[in-house]
């Protein structure tokens, strides 16, 4: 049993201060106390405010080491479809040693910015050719790996991906990696299940990511509504207009109508991007109780579009963020964009939260209660019988002063960076202290030592 002491903490009902924090041997908070005062032996911290981690709910942790590599303009206008493209050429090197790798540091690196716990919407499966690996779930494998050295908190959601294009086309070029027909990918699925079982905490767990509806087909989709109920199933949807009319083409009906009126969607689904919506579809959706799994930096990057947010809350909708393509990986940021690209459409300001108060709280609130829920992961909140997912800050930090402890959450998000961030807990495991992740001296070297492999085989 080990407890943490925080001057502040944002619990359910509110800030209160001078909190005690029992943690058990499996991660979960098992009291509370508050009005009390620091212990010897203790984790402390008077000048802390700890609040539960949210969860990062979707990655792609190998495009982490593209980033400032497709910022150049190329012959024409620049587009997510040219990005792809790039994308797929980058695949053709990366072997397993080097996603381990990557995916190391990223989720490192999401630690050390206050995430607990990530959401791998993994669908690097096989050899560049599309040739198997001798193990099916090797590359899972190797998530898994990146997971335990980090100690981060796992949903990982190994992608079906069985064609190349709205209409079943055939899979090529740098999607034959990603290729797996509905039987051979349950059987992927059930390999690394196993394999996780065995090497990763009772926090983590497997879910299933349907690419989307092009990568996809309906009886493919209805299938998996019925198989993984009540487990996460997450789903790229509605992200770029092209992807919309050319599904509205082939079903008759734009991606997110076409879904949630043939599918048995609930609220262990996660709608990922959902930046191309009518208000009919943002009210359905809320309604059916899929989360919106947003990634604003990476939207932003890849011109995606804006999300519906007004329309959505109001209706009820649950969100929460991820880093996406992992260019650039920082909490405050998600949200600072999610809410500032509201503004900038809507010509207004404080958006993203329904009557009066704090912005930045309510964002952060929203966002540790939808990627809980998208990940299946008893945490978003600290209170007893959910798992220790916490990240504290530093209000003693000189940017701080003049402020009140209600006003430390807006200050991180709209004026601050990740640099506030001290110390995070994901189930009980103390990952980050004094900022840094206590492990990055090793991580940090066998990734410069991989990126050094890849780069002298491109």
């Amino acid at each position: 049993m080990k407890s943490i002491f925080a001057g502040q903490a944002l619990l359910p009902n509110g800030l209160t201060k001078n909190v005690r924090l029992h943690v058990n041997e499996t991660g979960i908070i098992t009291s509370i106390e508050t009005g009390v005062e620091p212990r010897a032996g203790e984790i402390s911290g008077k000048d802390k405010l700890i609040c539960p981690a949210p969860a990062n709910l979707h990655s792609h942790a190998f495009q982490r080491a593209m980033a400032g590599m497709t910022e150049v303009r190329q012959k024409g206008k620049g587009s997510f479809w040219t990005w792809r493209e790039l994308m797929y050429r980058f695949l053709g090197k990366l072997g397993p040693e080097q996603v381990e790798a990557i995916a190391a540091l990223v989720y490192m690196e999401m630690l050390e910015a206050g995430y607990a716990s990530v959401g791998e919407f993994h669908y690097l499966h096989h050899q560049p050719d599309g040739t198997p690996y001798a193990n099916l779930a090797e590359m899972s494998n190797r998530i898994f790996a990146a997971a335990s050295q980090t100690g981060i908190g796992l949903t990982h959601l190994p992608v079906l991906y069985s064609y190349g294009g709205a209409g079943e086309q055939a899979l090529s070029g740098g999607q034959l990696r990603f290729g797996n027909d509905l039987d051979r990918h349950l059987q992927l699925i059930e390999a690394a299940d196993k394999s996780l079982t065995n090497s990763l905490p009772s926090d983590c767990q497997v879910g299933i990511a349907p690419h989307s509806l092009r990568a996809t087909n309906p009886e493919q989709l209805r299938l998996i509504a019925e198989t993984f109920a009540g487990k996460p199933v997450h789903i790229h949807i509605s992200e770029q207009m092209k992807e919309v009319e050319a599904v509205q083409e082939w079903l008759g009906a734009r991606p997110i109508e076409w879904l949630l009126d043939n599918v048995d969607v609930r609220d262990n689904w996660c709608f990922v991007h959902a930046t191309h919506m009518t208000q009919a579809e943002t009210i359905a959706m809320a309604k059916a109780g899929a989360v919106a799994g947003l990634c604003p930096i990476t939207e932003a990057n890849l011109g995606d579009g804006i999300f519906n947010g007004p329309t959505f809350i109001e209706a009820g909708g649950v969100y929460g963020i991820g880093s996406d393509s992992n260019l650039r990986i920082s909490l405050a940021e998600e949200l600072r964009i999610l809410e500032y690209s509201q503004r900038l459409r809507d010509q207004s300001r404080n958006v993203m939260l329904l009557g009066e108060g704090s912005v930045g709280t309510a964002l952060f609130q929203a966002a540790a209660k939808g990627g809980a829920q998208a990940l299946g992961r008893n945490t978003g909140v600290l209170a007893k019988g959910y798992l220790a997912d916490i990240v504290a800050i530093d209000s003693s930090r000189v940017e701080f002063t003049g402020l009140k402890p209600n006003q430390y959450l807006d200050y991180w998000i709209f004026a601050g960076d990740d640099r506030v961030v001290t110390d995070v807990w994901s189930a009980g495991r103390h990952m980050v202290q004094n900022g840094q992740h206590i492990h990055r001296q090793e991580i940090t070297a066998k990734y410069r030592e991989q990126l050094a492999v890849l780069l002298e085989a491109a």
